[in-house]
């Protein structure tokens, strides 16, 4: 996480737990008057406000200058943020707030879930945003965190995986229909992907390609290829490890690092979800 704040203080400790695919933390702050700041991260995160001192909102926002010449928009207790895009936040007449960051890793909670959800959700940003069963999960989940003598992690598991497939089926799909990219805007993109894809590509970075916010660029990419644009970049990154397993000299750690997957076992999970084998077994197949 990269992170500029200005007005905002840190109170009390920093209150966590970790289960498999998500981390959660609690932080409490003080603001000054229309305290704010800006974050990116790796992974895609839910904020979820729990708590608050003063009558107004903390507001997410997709552009600095949002908001700056008009009231922003009612309180809303959650903002859902994409991996890789950049946001800015502000409050609006707050003193103390207290809130939930909820980190997915999508190399595990992809291996955990995959029938019938739509992980494309997890590319489309939903900002200041209200859902009562989501909430309701959250303050369990920060309830966890508080706690000095917590659960069985079984139990913390379960709040995490209803909160995730939640949080990818909150909004029937008919709702989300978007247009097509043009033809040429969809060859520069997945051009940009394919040379880039051994290293971290933000949404954002593909959404300026296009001229498109970063939701409407993940819709119409998927009505373009069938897939959303980090499934994209995985199949980028399997072809380059192909491409490095029969052309030069490499061992199948080496190959996975230099294609920007984390490690082996993570290239040979994604390698047999999209072509049916393993890295060694295709192989094989190569030369026979």
């Amino acid at each position: 996480m990269q992170s500029h704040t200005e007005g905002i203080t840190i109170l009390g400790d920093l209150q966590w737990r970790a289960w498999n695919g998500m981390i959660a933390d609690i932080w409490t702050v003080a603001c000054d008057r229309n305290a704010g700041g800006e974050y990116v991260s790796e992974a895609p995160r839910l904020v979820v406000v729990l708590d608050q001192l003063g009558e107004g909102a903390l507001h997410v926002m997709d552009s600095p200058d949002r908001g700056k010449s008009h009231r922003l928009s009612r309180r809303q207790p959650m903002s859902f943020v994409p991996a890789g895009l950049k946001v800015w936040s502000r409050t609006e007449s707050i003193r103390r707030l207290t809130h939930l960051d909820l980190h997915f890793d999508m190399s595990v909670l992809e291996g955990r879930f995959t029938e019938g959800l739509d992980i494309a959700e997890m590319d489309r940003p939903r900002l200041n945003f209200s859902d009562d069963r989501l909430f309701s999960l959250a303050r369990l989940i920060a309830a966890e965190c508080r706690s000095s003598g917590t659960l069985h992690d079984l139990y913390g598991e379960s709040l995490m995986a209803a909160l995730f497939i939640g949080l990818v089926q909150s909004e029937p799909a008919a709702d989300r229909k978007r247009g097509q990219l043009p033809p040429r805007q969809l060859r520069r993109v997945i051009d940009f992907i394919e040379e880039h894809c051994s290293r971290p590509i933000r949404l954002q970075e593909l959404a300026d390609l296009t001229g498109l916010s970063p939701a409407h660029f993940c819709s119409a990419f998927k009505a373009s290829t069938g897939v959303p644009p980090h499934k994209w970049q995985m199949r980028a990154r399997v072809e380059r490890a192909k491409s490095l397993l029969t052309t030069s000299d490499v061992t199948l750690a080496a190959a996975a690092a230099m294609a920007g997957f984390s490690d082996q076992a993570h290239l040979t999970r994604v390698f047999r979800q999209i072509v049916g084998s393993t890295p060694a077994a295709w192989l094989r197949d190569q030369s026979a």
